[in-house]
């Protein structure tokens, strides 16, 4: 699949998965916690052919997964445009098509894509699958975090939360929502997801972002993955997407 279709079928996957796996978070949740919290949805494309069913958390990423549908030529269609800036604008910087092979390469891309927001580069994380990074106001604060492509670094807004639950950055932005849960609750919410599903993770301190939250999960004390809460509604939302953690850069 070319690389600009391949873009395309990310964003879209992404809408369309917010749907599906912060509602799955929420039933899960809800039967095992005493709080009078309950989850919701985040909004899915309006066309219900903008992506292929059964596509789960863990495999949307794989390009060969998506059927017909996500060529070229669907952005022009009605149900599933999203409008200036979506593709090729504030969400996403393509690359010079040349591999990201380091820490320091993939802070390079994050930095250029971060000044197109008045940001700074924070955390930098390599996965088996992409590098991570964490954006930050100049005065310190989180603001969002990106992915960089080490194929050819493409950079953009991270899939799922930071792009649906970032009331600054995202999807979403310029939205009001109440901030209901704290740091030490949102640390609570994702260890008591996390039993439910492996008692070996242990969940990280609680690192707010505009709306939500995102936590390192640990095995041994040492970095597995990721996962955010939303910090409205509780919601817990892995990053399925990243693969196998390997290392990090701090600032």
């Amino acid at each position: 699949m070319p690389r600009t279709s391949r873009r395309t079928a990310a964003v879209l996957a992404a809408l369309a998965l917010a749907g599906t796996l912060a509602a799955g978070c929420a039933a899960a949740d809800s039967t095992s916690s005493g709080t009078s919290l309950r989850p919701a949805a985040a909004p899915s494309p309006s066309g219900s052919d903008c992506w292929r069913s059964g596509t789960s958390g863990d495999d949307w990423d794989d390009w060969d997964s998506w059927g017909p549908g996500m060529g070229p030529g669907m952005m022009g269609r009605d149900d599933c445009s999203w409008g200036t800036g979506m593709v090729g604008g504030q969400y996403w910087q393509r690359g010079d098509g040349a591999p990201v092979k380091t820490l320091d390469q993939a802070r390079q891309r994050a930095d250029a894509f971060a000044d197109r927001l008045d940001l700074r580069v924070g955390e930098v994380m390599q996965f088996s699958k992409n590098f991570y990074a964490e954006l930050e106001t100049p005065s310190g604060k989180p603001a969002t975090e990106i992915l960089v492509d080490p194929a050819d670094g493409d950079t953009g807004i991270e899939y799922g939360p930071a792009m649906m639950w970032n009331t600054d950055y995202g999807m979403h932005g310029g939205g009001l929502t109440q901030t209901r849960i704290s740091p030490d609750q949102a640390q609570d919410r994702a260890q008591q997801w996390l039993r439910g599903r492996d008692g070996n993770l242990a969940a990280g301190e609680a690192e707010a972002f505009p709306g939500y939250y995102t936590l390192h999960t640990l095995r041994d004390g040492k970095i597995n993955g990721m996962l955010s809460v939303n910090a409205s509604t509780g919601a817990v939302w892995p990053h399925t997407w990243h693969g196998t953690y390997i290392a990090t850069s701090e600032h």
